[in-house]
């Protein structure tokens, strides 16, 4: 049991150290529960505008006693036993179909509203289980006893800042690697995408915690805070991608949907269901008034924005002309081609609009394929001058990452990274450097022209916990 719970935890490069004695076991069933019941209402709901980092009302409902507590109005927010006197209640109960929370959504169901009210007058009992409490801050971020898996690098537009994907945070780096700027500290303990929009004021982050929820935060880089995190189904999210004029934001989800929201309010403004299988990747035409997906079940589909419709598959669909999912794309900076790759390790470029009747049989729109890398593709990336590609790939435990010419598909250069798969690749302002990491948390800043390893290093600080306790 013990390397089975090492081996899990190591995957976000943090260890689980509290275990539950006899007497610590949680009770049997009875009544509602808040962890199994209520706690997903107030996560999908609620929590989005009353966290630690975005503390709406000065109320903050991830941490139970301050939940139970209240914010500014100064009420007692719940009140266990008495659910007509909790101020939560009447926040949330709607009058004439309108209630006062949550703020611009949609009131709770009835359903919902009955089940916190149950909990209420049974108590307002908290039985979340020991190992769940543990709550992350910017005034308490995770402390990593291993680097964490990085899913996630992206450059600053401005060239001075490199995102990247840590456990429950992303941390903001110099562009050289020579320090750590800021760590933005959020929910999700999962992050699979953070991107910069065009003009490098915001960061979008999407993840979320396995098995419980997704969620899209939009931060402010400058002053660091939380715009605002949106609870979003029952996994994490992927893909996230900004639209050219930076007013939208694009996202793939494992219930097979493509969702859009405006980038300043969050409201959603497209919801697609064409897929067949876990979308996992997004990105917009050059007008903003597309998104292209791509997903594990084999194929790159084109939505129209303004009327949420499924317009075409743009790779083939004769069975078996791709061989397993796709995982990533990327456009090309000017133009409507896109960069895909995918289980086949063989980066592509296809044309977005087809210029003539599908055939069964054909692949009309794919304009070139590049020379294949070992294992899966994960990552895809556009220089900004559109003459050079990126991808990354894993395989048996190892990675390689290829800078290819785009014109003519020809190889430029190559980097192996022989302890990890690589999960993500991105180029520095200038084009001159590209970003990758991967399994083994090292962030490598690779020379393009030449693959020459410029600096790597572990984008956190780790502790020595666990080698001590090896010892």
């Amino acid at each position: 049991m013990f390397r089975q719970t090492l081996l899990l935890a190591s995957l976000y490069g943090f260890i689980l150290t509290t275990t539950l004695s006899a007497d610590e076991q949680p009770e049997a069933d009875t009544g509602v529960s808040y962890y199994k019941q209520i706690l997903p209402i107030f996560q999908a709901n609620c929590q989005g505008c009353h966290q630690p980092a975005k503390q709406g009302g000065d109320y903050v409902m991830t941490q139970f006693t301050g939940m139970l507590a209240g914010g500014e109005s100064g009420d007692a927010a719940i009140l266990p036993g008495k659910p007509d006197e909790s101020y939560l209640v009447n926040q949330i109960t709607p009058a004439d179909g309108e209630a006062a929370m949550p703020k611009g959504k949609k009131p709770l169901s009835g359903s919902e509203l009955e089940l916190i009210r149950s909990w209420i007058s049974e108590g307002a009992k908290d039985d979340t289980p020991a190992t769940a409490l543990q709550v992350f801050d910017a005034e308490h971020p995770p402390i990593y006893q291993a680097s964490p898996v990085i899913t996630s690098v992206d450059f600053s537009p401005a060239g001075d800042l490199l995102a990247v994907a840590g456990y429950h945070e992303v941390l903001l780096h110099k562009a050289d690697g020579s320090g750590l700027v800021a760590r933005l500290v959020g929910m999700s303990e999962r992050i699979e995408t953070a991107r910069f929009s065009p003009d490098g004021t915001k960061l979008v982050v999407a993840g979320g915690s396995p098995g419980r929820f997704g969620e899209i935060q939009v931060w402010n880089v400058e002053q660091r805070e939380l715009l605002f995190a949106l609870s979003i189904g029952y996994d994490t999210l992927y893909g996230a991608s900004w639209s050219p004029n930076g007013k939208l934001i694009s996202f793939g989800c494992p219930d097979n949907t493509v969702r859009a929201i405006d980038a300043d309010t969050g409201k959603q403004i497209l919801f697609n269901g064409a897929h067949s299988d876990w979308v996992l990747d997004t990105v917009f035409s050059v007008n903003s008034d597309h998104i292209i997906t791509v997903s594990r079940d084999r194929s790159m589909k084109l939505m129209h924005v303004e009327t949420q419709r499924f317009i075409d598959n743009i790779t083939s669909i004769t069975p078996g002309a791709l061989q397993g999912g796709l995982h990533a794309v990327a456009r090309h900076p000017s133009k409507d081609e896109l960069l895909s790759g995918g289980a086949d390790g063989a980066p592509r470029i296809y044309r977005m609009i087809r210029e003539k009747a599908r055939k069964i049989g054909d692949d009309f729109n794919l304009i070139r394929a590049f020379p294949k890398l070992p294992g899966r593709v994960f990552s895809v990336a556009f220089s900004g001058d559109g003459n050079q590609i990126a991808a990354g790939s894993s395989l048996n435990g190892k990675g390689q990452i290829n800078i290819y010419n785009y014109a003519d598909a020809k190889l430029i250069s190559s980097f192996d990274v022989a302890a990890g798969g690589v999960y993500s690749v991105t180029f520095s302002h200038d084009n001159k450097i590209v970003a990758a990491a991967g399994f083994d948390g090292q962030i490598y800043l690779i020379e393009a022209a030449s693959g020459n390893l410029v600096q790597s290093f572990i984008p956190v600080e780790i502790t020595e916990t666990v080698a001590a306790a090896e010892e």
